[in-house]
C-alpha cells in the first residue's frame, strides 16, 4: 500500500536561475522537435511534399535520434555537457533549414538533413537530464523534474494547435525557419554545469566507456527492473493502443472525436499527474510509481471492452497521470542513485530503450491483430502492462527506487 507523506519543504526551483536557464532550452528543443512532424504535416497539405516523401523524411529523423542517442550519452560523460548540448543543438539549428531547401526539390537531401536534426535531438537528450543533477540541489530534483514535465506535455499539447494557427499566415518553410530559431534558442540559454569530466576517460574507446555505462546501470536493480517493465510497456501497450484507438473510435463510436478527446486526455492527465508530482513525496516511490505505470492497463482494457466513451476516456486520463506518478521520481531516482561521471550514459540506456523499441513494437502489431484479431492483442496488452510493473515491484531495491530499499 502506498502511503502519502508530507508535502515537500524544499525551497522552489524556480528560484533557481541556472535550472530556469536549462529548462528554456530543454522547453525550446522539445518544442522545436514536436514541431516539426506537424509542419512537414502541413507540407504535405501545400503539396510541397508528398505522404510518401513524409514517411521517409521522418523514419530517417528517428534513425538518427536512435543512432545518436547512446554515442552522445558517451560525449556528455566525456565532456562537458554543456558543450554536447550545444553542438547537438547548434546541429538542429543549422540543419532544419536544409529540409526547407529540400523541399520539391530532392528527398534524399530531404532524408540527410531530417537524420541529421534527428542526431541533434538525441545528441542533447543524455546531457539535458545530466545537466540536472549539476545545477539543480537533490532536494529540489523532483520540482525540477516535474517543471519539466509540465512543459513537456503542454508543448506536446498546443504545438499542433500553435503550428495550425502559424499555417493560416505562413507556409511550412517558413515555419520550419522558426523550429530552426528555436534550436538556436536551446544552443545559446542553458547555463554552464558543475561537473568536471575525467579527462583521463576520453583516452578509452567508445566501447568500453558504453559498457562501462551498463555495468552502471546493473549495479541497480531497481533501474533494470524499471527499465524493462517501461521497455514492455512501451513496445506492447503504446503500440497497439496508438495503432487501434483509430479503429475503435471509427467503428465502435462512429466519430473521430473520440480519438481527438483520448489522446487529449492522456495529455491532460500527464499534467495533473506532474503536478502532483512537484508537491508530493510517496514514502514508497518506487512502488507508486510502477502503480502508476501500470494503469496503462487500463486503456488496452478499456478499447477491448464495449465501455461507454466516457470509460474510454476517463482510462486515458487515469493512465496519464499514472505515467508520470513514475516518470517524474524515475528521473529523480536516476540523477541521485546513478555515479554522477556514468550519469549521460545510463540516462542514454534509457532513452534508447523505451523510444528504441516502440517502433519494433509498433511493425509487431498489425500483423500481430490479422493473425490473432484486435480483441487478442488487446488483451494480452493489458495483461502486459499490469503484470511488468507488478513483476518490477517484486525486486526489493525497487519499493524506493533505491540500492538500500
Amino acid at each position: 500500500m502506498v502511503v502519502v507523506t508530507e508535502k515537500a519543504t524544499a525551497p522552489s526551483v524556480l528560484r533557481n536561475t541556472a535550472f530556469l536557464r536549462l529548462w528554456t532550452g530543454t522547453t525550446a528543443s522539445g518544442l522545436a522537435m514536436w514541431a516539426l512532424p506537424f509542419v512537414l504535416g502541413l507540407a504535405v497539405l501545400e503539396r510541397s511534399i508528398t505522404a510518401v516523401e513524409l514517411g521517409v523524411v521522418l523514419a530517417t529523423r528517428t534513425v538518427g535520434f536512435l543512432v545518436a542517442v547512446p554515442v552522445a550519452g558517451v560525449l556528455a560523460d566525456r565532456h562537458a555537457r554543456r558543450t554536447v548540448v550545444f553542438w547537438s543543438c547548434l546541429t538542429g539549428a543549422v540543419m532544419t533549414p536544409v529540409i526547407a531547401l529540400g523541399m520539391g526539390r530532392s528527398l534524399l537531401l530531404m532524408a540527410a538533413a531530417a537524420a541529421v536534426v534527428g542526431a541533434g535531438q538525441g545528441g542533447c537528450r543524455p546531457a539535458f537530464q545530466a545537466m540536472v543533477a549539476e545545477v539543480v540541489p537533490e532536494p529540489q530534483r523532483q520540482q525540477a523534474n516535474a517543471a519539466t514535465t509540465l512543459a513537456i506535455r503542454v508543448t506536446t499539447l498546443v504545438a499542433p494547435s500553435l503550428t495550425a494557427l502559424a499555417a493560416l499566415v505562413t507556409d511550412a518553410k517558413a515555419l520550419l525557419i522558426v523550429t530552426a530559431a528555436l534550436w538556436l534558442v536551446a544552443t545559446v540559454v542553458p547555463p554552464k554545469g558543475t561537473w568536471a569530466p575525467d579527462r583521463a576517460s576520453s583516452r578509452a574507446s567508445f566501447a568500453t566507456d558504453f559498457l562501462e555505462g551498463l555495468n552502471e546501470a546493473r549495479r541497480h536493480p531497481w533501474l533494470l527492473s524499471g527499465l524493462g517493465a517501461l521497455t514492455v510497456m512501451v513496445a506492447f501497450g503504446y503500440s497497439a493502443t496508438a495503432v487501434l484507438l483509430p479503429v475503435v473510435s471509427r467503428d465502435r463510436y462512429d466519430t473521430e472525436a473520440v480519438l481527438a478527446a483520448a489522446t487529449t486526455a492522456y495529455t491532460l492527465g500527464a499534467l495533473a499527474g506532474a503536478a502532483l508530482m512537484a508537491r508530493w513525496r510517496p514514502r514508497t516511490p518506487g512502488w507508486a510509481g510502477l502503480a502508476g505505470m501500470a494503469c496503462y492497463g487500463l486503456v488496452p482494457l478499456a478499447l477491448l471492452l464495449p465501455v461507454h466513451w466516457f470509460v474510454l476516456i476517463a482510462g486515458y486520463v487515469v493512465a496519464g497521470i499514472g505515467i508520470e506518478l513514475f516518470n517524474i521520481p524515475w528521473f529523480t531516482a536516476v540523477q541521485r542513485e546513478v555515479e554522477p561521471g556514468k550519469l549521460a550514459r545510463v540516462s542514454s540506456l534509457d532513452f534508447l530503450l523505451s523510444f528504441g523499441l516502440a517502433p519494433v513494437g509498433l511493425a509487431f502489431i498489425a500483423p500481430a491483430i490479422d493473425h490473432f484479431g484486435a480483441g487478442v492483442v488487446l488483451g494480452a496488452c493489458a495483461v502486459v502492462c499490469f503484470a511488468a510493473p507488478a513483476a518490477a515491484a517484486l525486486v526489493p531495491s525497487s519499493k524506493g527506487f533505491t540500492r538500500s530499499s
